[in-house]
């Protein structure tokens, strides 16, 4: 009987140490093994999974940017099992987040369509903030204005102690982002803007949803909008015709363009139109002279983003040249400006690169009227005689 009692009390103490080895074991983040890649358009960012680890690399954070940001995700209630090398990863976030700052109006849509808006609690230059959940919010106070981007008001920051800083910017000299990392406060850049597909940019919906725990749901919304707009693209297809298209507007004696690479470009060719500047290298803006755009540009079927001229009328004002242009003259110039937010903002900036079906969709009802001839325009609208 005794030592059928020894043997019993060696076993549970053999099982205790187990579960006590359980508890406390370790989980490497850094060990070789499956992982699941979720990103198929975005070139600047890669979201890999390995069990309940996330890892988000940032690529391209600005353009030009020397190396990757890498931010890793863990569970709150895994954090405490895990060891990892703190040199390994920029920054360690514990998952889902409670509260965060973000920096450009870019990313208040994601917010919104995933539930997350509840979770910001603070934004610099609110005024440009379009979405009218989130100005319900910061009429109540909710959301704290906190300045510029390029100089938060770090004390309000630090008295927010929001889980993260989402940020915003052209390079990697931000003091105000110094001053919060060392204070403790994690910063993580968001590069949507680098992007040069419409699908590329949306896709960074992911990045939020990581962050938010909600990345099943922000895989599907998605899916659905590339569905979408990949829908608009082969609808397109089905014209025969592919009119010319001339973009931008003078500024200061310099008529700003897309660049043929660019985001703006590429929407442009998916609509089926031919952008006469689409051979131009580059994805941000040519600088091209008034000659050179008329002598290209002057018969083009339609001008598209005229700057934030919203009538012919202020058109005219800015530059009397530009009745010379057939699309002037035929009614067949269509602008972004239009559709504002309360405050004055344009919902486009902030709206279009999580909806780029619904920038497509317009682009295909201006070029191809007989296809879509029931939409009703979202962003762009003729300009008002």
């Amino acid at each position: 009987m005794k030592k059928r009692t020894v043997q019993t009390i060696c076993l549970l103490l053999f099982l205790l140490a187990q579960l006590g080895c359980q508890d406390k074991k370790k989980i490497n983040i850094e060990q070789d093994g499956d992982s699941a890649k979720t990103m198929r358009y975005a070139t600047g960012l890669s979201i890999e999974t390995a069990g309940d680890i996330t890892v988000l690399t940032v690529n391209d954070p600005w353009p030009n940017a020397t190396k990757p940001y890498t931010y890793a995700l863990i569970p709150r209630t895994q954090l405490p099992r895990i060891t990892y090398s703190k040199d390994a990863y920029d920054v360690v976030v514990p998952t889902p987040i409670n509260s965060l700052v973000v920096t450009s109006t870019t990313h208040i849509p994601a917010l919104e369509v995933l539930g997350g808006l509840s979770k910001l609690v603070g934004f610099p230059n609110t005024e440009y903030i379009s979405s009218m959940p989130a100005r319900k919010r910061i009429s109540n106070g909710k959301i704290q204005d906190l300045g510029t981007n390029e100089s938060l008001n770090t004390e309000m920051v630090l008295d927010l102690r929001p889980d993260v800083v989402v940020g915003f910017a052209i390079n990697n000299e931000n003091s105000s982002y110094d001053l919060l990392q060392k204070a403790g406060i994690p910063v993580l850049f968001n590069g949507d803007w680098t992007e040069q597909t419409p699908l590329g940019k949306a896709e960074w919906i992911k990045f939020f949803g990581a962050l938010l725990g909600k990345g099943q749901q922000a895989d599907s919304i998605f899916k659905n909008i590339e569905a979408s707009y990949q829908k608009a693209v082969q609808l397109a297809t089905h014209s025969a015709k592919k009119p010319t298209v001339i973009s931008g507007a003078l500024y200061k004696d310099v008529w700003y363009a897309p660049a043929g690479e660019s985001w703006a470009a590429k929407f442009i060719e998916d609509a089926n139109a031919n952008y006469l500047w689409s051979q131009t290298k580059g994805s941000g803006s040519l600088s091209l002279s008034l000659e050179n755009t008329l002598e290209q540009g002057q018969n083009a079927d339609f001008w598209i983003a005229p700057g934030q001229f919203s009538t012919y009328q202020e058109l005219e004002q800015a530059n009397g040249h530009y009745p010379q242009f057939d699309a002037f003259r035929h009614k067949k110039v269509y602008g972004i400006s239009a559709t504002k937010g309360p405050t004055g903002g344009l919902l486009y900036y902030e709206l279009a690169p999580q909806r780029p079906d619904l920038v497509l969709k317009d682009l295909v009802h201006i070029f191809h009227k007989e296809l879509l001839p029931n939409h009703v325009p979202f962003f762009f609208r003729p300009l008002e005689e």
